[in-house]
C-alpha cells in the first residue's frame, strides 16, 4: 500500500505543477507537513483505505492550487498567505527594527553577503530577507538605474515600515 500512495503522490504533486514544489512560504510548509502526515497514515494504517488516503491527498494538493491562484488574482489572499519581503541593511547600514521584527542577527546578514563573494558591507546596496527565508544581496550598481526590484519590499528608502 506504501508503494501505492508513493506512487499517487507523485502523480498528483506533478499534475499541480511546479508551484507545488516552489520554495515554501509557510501556507507550502503546512501543506507539506499535511501530505506528510496524510501519506503516513495512509502507509501505516490498517483502517485507512487507499482511495480515501490518495483523495485525501488530493484535496490538500487542490486547495494549495486554489490559494496559489487566488493570491495570484487577489491582493488581499496574497497578504493573508504571504510575508512580505524586508529590508534588513541599506547601503551598508543595519536596519535594526527591521533585524529585531525579523529575527535575524547581524551575523545572519554578513553570512549572506559572504556568500555572495562580497567583503565589505558599504559594497552592498541592500539585503533583502524574502518571503522563502532566504537573504537576496543587492551589491552597488549604476546608480543612474532603477531599484524597482525593491519595489515590494519592506523598509526601503521613502517607503514606511510596517
Amino acid at each position: 500500500m506504501a508503494v501505492a500512495v508513493y506512487v499517487a503522490i507523485i502523480v498528483l504533486i506533478r499534475l499541480s505543477g511546479k508551484r507545488t514544489l516552489a520554495k515554501m512560504n509557510a501556507f507550502d510548509l503546512v501543506v507539506t507537513v499535511a501530505l506528510g502526515s496524510s501519506l503516513a497514515t495512509v502507509a501505516l494504517s490498517k483502517s485507512t483505505k487507499l482511495v480515501e488516503g490518495v483523495l485525501g491527498i488530493a484535496v490538500l494538493l487542490g486547495l494549495q492550487y486554489v490559494v496559489a491562484w487566488l493570491s495570484i488574482r487577489s491582493k488581499k489572499v496574497r497578504q493573508l498567505v504571504k510575508a512580505e519581503p524586508q529590508m534588513l541593511l541599506h547601503n551598508g547600514q543595519f536596519l535594526e527594527r527591521a533585524l529585531r521584527k525579523e529575527r535575524v542577527t547581524h551575523d545572519e546578514v554578513r553570512a549572506a553577503v559572504r556568500q555572495q563573494g562580497v567583503l565589505a558591507l558599504d559594497q552592498v546596496a541592500a539585503v533583502v530577507l524574502e518571503t522563502d527565508g532566504s537573504m537576496s544581496v543587492i551589491q552597488h550598481s549604476d546608480q543612474s538605474q532603477s531599484a524597482s526590484a525593491l519595489e515590494d519590499v519592506q523598509g526601503q528608502v521613502g517607503k514606511e515600515q510596517s
